[in-house]
């Protein structure tokens, strides 16, 4: 079964194209929540949206989401053109009709919301009723293609503990149902309701997650590894590590500098590996330590060193690390998206929502946020 799993990583991730194995392509998954156009509040239309709407759009699990999807794409630049110009084709198709906002949540929608009907997500619903009975979380997930199978999971495993820093820049769901949720990302705290979500584990060899699997499919827990719901997991499938810890960023511009972020991440963890360095491997548990400190005060949390103990502001970590992946950006071409993330260090979405609703009230808030998914 491990080396079902070898050469399944070892294949392109899209037949039409082909990279070598360094050229760490991506792909993002972005999930928009449909909103009506005058109450701005969420609308269950996503038949409609799928019958206008081109290439590249998906249902997603509720019917007041629709999940964008990029092609495979050589650099970052391509892929924020792709995720721009997906906003612009479904914004042009929808034509008012139905408005888009992207958020971690909806600041206001109250649900519950009826299940897309679809096979796999009937059966979500039966199965983990209780995790859906709330909310529209919504989240951007960005894909790194590795072509080799060691590298990959070693990558995987070091990324893990950067989870609590990647959940503070890029938490963008402070509001809940009406109200301030004391919260930076109230959305990682919903997907915590599924099994097998928030920080993963350490896998010690593609044997053991077939295995894992393998187990949970005979025994009728899950199908297969797509209900692997964690913010981090491997995709043997598609030949990629798939980040997932993100909110869905409002800005299109956002969402490209976080690929640009993750890109640059593992390929410094990918050549530190190369240079002979054993990559730290975090416990699941002191992770998830520093995963609620980021859930909760995002951009103010002090995370935890977790090999020393010390405490140290998320905005040092962050700034910290940016600088580090210069280089790499420099190399990689998305040294310009790169930089996009500095404004983010000092304002991520989940401060500029308080602003704004500081300052507009709740519907303002809401027209902010559509004014900004729509810009693209």
């Amino acid at each position: 079964m491990e080396r079902v799993l070898e050469l399944e990583f070892l294949a392109p991730a899209a037949a039409s194209v082909l990279h070598e194995a360094d050229a760490l392509t991506l792909g993002a998954e972005e999930e928009l929540i449909l909103v009506d156009p005058v109450t701005l509040e969420p609308v269950e239309e996503i038949e409609a949206v799928l019958d206008r709407a081109g290439a590249h759009v998906q249902p997603e699990l509720r019917a007041a989401q629709v999940e964008l999807v990029t092609p495979v794409c050589a650099t970052v630049t391509e892929l924020g053109r792709e995720l721009r110009s997906a906003r612009a084709r479904l914004v042009a198709g929808l034509g008012g009709s139905i408005r888009l906002l992207a958020a971690g949540t909806h600041p206001t929608g109250a649900g519950p919301y009826a299940i897309t009907d679809r096979p796999r997500y009937r059966g979500i619903a039966r199965e983990y009723g209780w995790a859906l009975r709330r909310g529209l979380p919504s989240g951007l997930h960005v894909h790194v293609g590795l072509g080799d199978p060691d590298e990959a999971l070693a990558v995987y495993n070091a990324a893990r503990s950067y989870l609590p820093e990647l959940a503070a820049l890029t938490a963008n769901s402070p509001f809940f149902e009406g109200s301030d949720s004391t919260l930076a990302s109230s959305r990682l705290k919903l997907v915590e309701d599924l099994p097998r979500a928030a920080v993963p584990p350490a896998i010690a060899t593609w044997e053991e997650l077939a295995s894992f699997v393998a187990w949970g499919s005979a025994g009728g827990l899950f199908p297969d590894l797509t209900y692997l719901w964690w913010d981090l997991r491997p995709r043997p499938d598609l030949g990629t590590i798939e980040f997932r810890v993100a909110d869905a960023q409002t800005r299109h511009e956002d969402a490209t500098a976080i690929a640009a972020l993750v890109q640059c991440l593992v390929a410094a963890l990918r050549l530190r590996r190369r240079a002979g360095e054993r990559l730290a491997v975090l416990p699941e548990h002191v992770i998830a330590e520093n995963r609620w400190r980021a859930v909760r005060d995002g951009l103010d949390a002090e995370l935890v060193d977790g090999r020393t103990g010390a405490p140290e502001p998320v905005r040092d970590r962050l700034a910290r690390l940016v600088l580090e992946l210069e280089p790499y950006a420099d190399e990689l071409g998305c040294d310009a998206e790169l930089a996009g993330v500095w404004p983010l260090v000092g304002r991520n979405g989940a401060i500029r929502q308080r602003e704004v609703a500081a300052a507009s009230g709740p519907r303002g808030l809401l027209e902010h946020l559509v004014a900004e998914t729509e810009r693209a």
